[in-house]
């Protein structure tokens, strides 16, 4: 039987307040796997062993001319490239430098951060023990400014040797043109473009001479450590906010896919609201629960209100349905007949059906079987009834006899007279009482 137009526009799921009711129907689900997940997350904090973590703050200085040049942003207003700087000091050139200078085989990783706006390097090391961490923080760091120290003073090298070579280089072109011009006449063309490119090999080798003596007097400065790393009193990891809300969220996540799972797989009548909610069928009455005074009354009028004919069959999901207890009379007050189905005419002669679900017995998959054979057969289902244990006995009020003639019930002889054919009834019926005057 298809569901009514108002259930096939609902998708499950469509809005928040399906979410929250489906996650209301099944919070004992949620909850559990909420508190799994924190009690996980505690577990884990306990076992997971502490880790210190100190750090050494280095202020990087320019260390020469030959520092490649950075451009300037908002988060790095100095001249220095800093992220590179920052991938030089955790490389594993500087760790092995900082492994021999602590006489150990291998260092822990470093973490190398560089604060927006300035020229400073945030050395961390973690480890399990605070003495430890914190000699690697400031061996990272000594081993970095010598490795910076180190290769400036190569770059400064290689520069006074290459400064050096083409001033040697023009040194011997100026004397190879002063020995050229004592052979020259004076006048001639030939001693004018002599001199002149003498006068540009002289400009040239002062020129350099000036960058060789400005190399020869440049202060290598790598930088210096402005806070040195102490021992941390206090672990850094584990943390209680990040492993219990982590464990947290992760119950939340799984308890609503478990929610969601167990709701759309388990199809198990369990209130009246399912009944509606997965089969599409009203609910005319409830009555698993505790009645009130009138709630009989007000279910016998409803399901007369809604039976469009006088036969009524009623079926009950799952058949037996209160067998094994006491059923309650349920009578309606009205000239219907209460068809149970026992009978094979009573599912052509029906006007309408009722169906009596038991909940936390009947699926919906039952239910919406029996609403189609019942579609097929053209009987309509007026609605669902829910009971528990103990289902309700429905008790017609007998058809009233359809009126017979005095004379035909005296004919008959149902009040045990004979009459003949001339007797009127009035006479048949003074001869049935003996006594009365004639």
């Amino acid at each position: 039987m298809s569901q009514s137009p108002d259930v096939q526009a609902r998708r499950p799921g469509a809005d928040l307040d399906e979410h929250l009711s489906l996650l209301r129907r099944r919070w004992l689900l949620l909850v559990g796997c909420v508190v799994f997940g924190g009690t996980a997350g505690l577990a884990l904090l306990r076992l997971t062993p502490p880790a210190y973590t100190a750090v050494t703050q280095v202020h990087v200085m320019p260390v020469g001319p030959q520092e490649p040049g950075n451009q300037v942003t908002a988060r790095q207003r100095e001249p220095l490239n800093l992220d590179t700087e920052a991938q030089i000091a955790q490389s594993a050139v500087v760790a092995a430098r900082a492994a021999r200078a602590l006489g150990v085989k291998e260092t822990e990783p470093a973490v190398v951060t560089v604060p927006p706006n300035s020229a400073v390097l945030w050395i961390a090391v973690t480890a399990a023990d605070p003495g430890v961490c914190a000699a690697q923080s400031h061996a990272y760091a000594e081993a970095y400014l010598a490795h910076r120290r180190e290769s400036a003073l190569d770059a400064l090298t290689a520069q006074q040797q290459t400064v050096l070579a083409k001033l040697k280089q023009v040194n011997a072109g100026i004397d190879a043109g002063i020995r050229g011009l004592g052979q020259l006449s004076k006048g001639s063309p030939e001693r004018a473009i002599a001199l002149q490119r003498q006068g540009v090999l002289n400009r040239q080798a002062a020129s350099l001479a000036l960058k060789y003596d400005a190399l020869r007097t440049v202060a290598v400065t790598p930088g210096a450590i402005i806070s040195r790393a102490a021992p941390p009193s206090a672990p850094s990891s584990p943390s209680l906010p990040l492993y219990l809300g982590t464990g947290l969220m992760a119950g939340l996540l799984a308890g609503s896919a478990a929610a969601y799972a167990r709701d759309r797989l388990d199809m198990r009548l369990r209130t009246a609201a399912d009944v509606e909610r997965l089969t599409g069928l009203p609910v005319l009455g409830d009555l698993s629960g505790p009645r009130e005074n009138g709630v009989a009354h007000d279910l016998a009028c409803a399901i007369v209100a809604a039976c469009p004919g006088k036969r009524l069959l009623v079926q009950t999901l799952p058949a037996g349905l209160g067998d094994s207890f006491a059923a309650e009379p349920l009578e309606v007050r009205a000239p219907l007949s209460v068809l149970d189905g026992s009978d094979v005419r009573d599912l052509a002669r029906a006007d309408a059906a009722l169906l009596l679900v038991g909940l936390g017995r009947a699926t919906a998959d039952q239910v919406t079987a029996a609403a189609g054979r019942l579609g097929r057969h053209d009987v309509p289902v007026i609605g669902v009834v829910t009971a528990g244990d103990a289902a309700p006995a429905f008790v017609p009020l007998l058809e009233p006899r359809p009126h017979t003639p005095l004379g035909k019930l005296v004919a008959t002889g149902e009040f045990g007279v004979s009459v003949s054919a001339e007797t009127t009834p009035m006479q048949a019926l003074r001869q049935s009482r003996p006594g009365q005057p004639t």
